[in-house]
């Protein structure tokens, strides 16, 4: 009887979803801690891990929604985004040197941008640190692991399921179709697809 009781008033006043609530709210909170926000949108799927904890390498610009994980390395990074901007559930933004988005830019979910080859090319080295971030945290130092900037200029729209790998730009109002790999810059205005994304078509919108 008491426990009919007890499962009613969870139910009627959705006790469940106050407590999920405020637990998304104390993740919202850490989640701003090291960001400069200039009237941006952090959803309570964003994830931000700003190892640094310098809140000049995460800058979010007035008006951009994000629901994706952010994350600088302790070693190095900086993300830069502008302003207008969208960014999908699921994205990851990795940097180890820097990361820059541009105004009215539309990046769907399940998006990897990356300008960190992450780990080291030679296996003893990569085993050693390896271990070492397991055990020990994230590392102060890079060491051999390769990083290059990324930059997505203003407009720019980016698809599902792509990649977007070290020292690429994208052009001005491109478009990144589904599922591609970007390895190498795209020139404005085209529509650009496939592994590795070729361009396909230019686009007839410039202004």
């Amino acid at each position: 009887m008491i426990k009919n009781i007890l499962v009613w008033i969870i139910k009627r006043y959705k006790i469940n979803k106050i407590i999920s609530d405020l637990n998304c709210d104390s993740k919202l909170f850490d989640n701003v801690k090291y960001v400069i926000d200039n009237g941006s949108v952090l959803y309570h799927d964003a994830n931000i891990y700003n190892l640094q904890q310098d809140p000049s390498k995460i800058i979010l610009g007035c008006n951009s929604h994000i629901r994706a994980t952010l994350q600088v390395f302790k070693y190095g990074g900086k993300i830069e985004i502008g302003q207008n901007t969208y960014i999908g559930d699921h994205t990851r933004i990795w940097s180890g040197e820097h990361i820059k988005i541009g105004d009215d830019v539309l990046i769907s979910h399940n998006v990897n941008i990356v300008d960190t080859s992450a780990h080291e090319k030679e296996y003893t080295e990569r085993a050693s640190r390896s271990f070492e971030l397991l055990n020990k945290g994230p590392w102060d130092e890079k060491g051999d692991v390769i990083t290059a900037p990324i930059i997505i200029n203003d407009n720019v729209w980016i698809s599902f399921n792509v990649t977007i790998l070290r020292g690429v730009t994208i052009g001005k109002g491109a478009i990144v179709g589904a599922n591609s790999v970007v390895t190498k810059d795209i020139p404005s205005f085209t529509f650009v697809h496939g592994n590795p994304a070729k361009v396909v078509s230019s686009l007839n919108n410039k202004p």
